[in-house]
């Protein structure tokens, strides 16, 4: 489905990022995967060495426009194009509004946001010159409900949820695509590691009756990054077994 393109996913070293990546491998495409570090970027194309020729590293720091441009750059001189960008990497909180430092607000809001927004104007320099692309960003459920406590996160949420949207609008002159992914509860290592009763609590929630597997999430992005979706954009899409919290 992806045959000739080429990805760039941020936060593409572990969980959904790393799902991602897997899946648009099995379906041709070459892949740039971007951690925090050149470590866990390394043991990530570890896993990956069946594609070593489809797949490569990058670890700038993602709120620096510098350092993510030369990222870009040379991932299009490696593959001859950036087609797709996977706006993935975040963070989560559960901290009270009595307990928020500002520090903590702050890094939030710089990966969560700030990055979104420098990564994609990068990307769209790129695409614009090579006649369209897709920009993909990672979205959560607690995006359009908020959670009860650790009000950064979801702020952050309805932020991307509103730039996707306001991207969309403007971008679709230029023939790039901007939509959104937004997960439920999935079984990534932070969930996985959680006590079974626990589990089974979240997921009398779900009227799927089970959290969604990282391969959930992943194919909702295949889609959307392929021709399939060639006339979606502006949507935020819920992969999330209908959960509510």
């Amino acid at each position: 489905m992806l045959k000739g393109k080429t990805a760039v996913i941020t936060g593409g070293t572990r969980g959904i990022g790393f799902a991602i990546a897997e899946k648009f491998l099995e379906n041709g495409a070459n892949v740039a995967i971007a951690g925090s570090r050149k470590e866990t970027v390394d043991k990530a194309l570890e896993r990956l060495e069946g594609y070593k020729d489809r797949v490569m590293g990058i670890w700038p720091d993602l709120v620096s426009p510098d350092e993510v441009k030369a990222a870009f750059d040379s991932v299009k001189d490696r593959f001859g194009s950036l087609d797709i960008l996977i706006n993935n990497a975040g963070i989560s909180s559960r901290t009270s509004i009595y307990d928020y430092t500002i520090e903590e607000f702050e890094k939030i809001i710089d990966l969560n946001f700030k990055a979104v927004f420098v990564c994609s104007q990068a990307a769209a320099r790129i695409m614009k010159k090579e006649g369209g692309g897709v920009i993909i960003n990672t979205s959560s459920m607690v995006g359009k409900f908020g959670q009860p406590s650790g009000c950064g996160y979801p702020a952050t949420k309805f932020a991307v949820n509103g730039m996707t949207q306001s991207l969309a609008r403007e971008l679709a002159k230029d023939n790039i695509r901007v939509n959104a992914v937004a997960p439920g509860v999935t079984r990534t290592d932070m969930v996985a590691s959680l006590p079974k009763e626990m589990v089974d609590r979240i997921s009398q929630n779900i009227p799927l009756g089970r959290p969604g597997e990282p391969v959930d999430v992943a194919n909702a992005y295949l889609y959307l990054a392929s021709d399939m979706a060639s006339y979606v954009t502006g949507t935020i899409l819920s992969v999330d077994g209908a959960a509510m919290n």
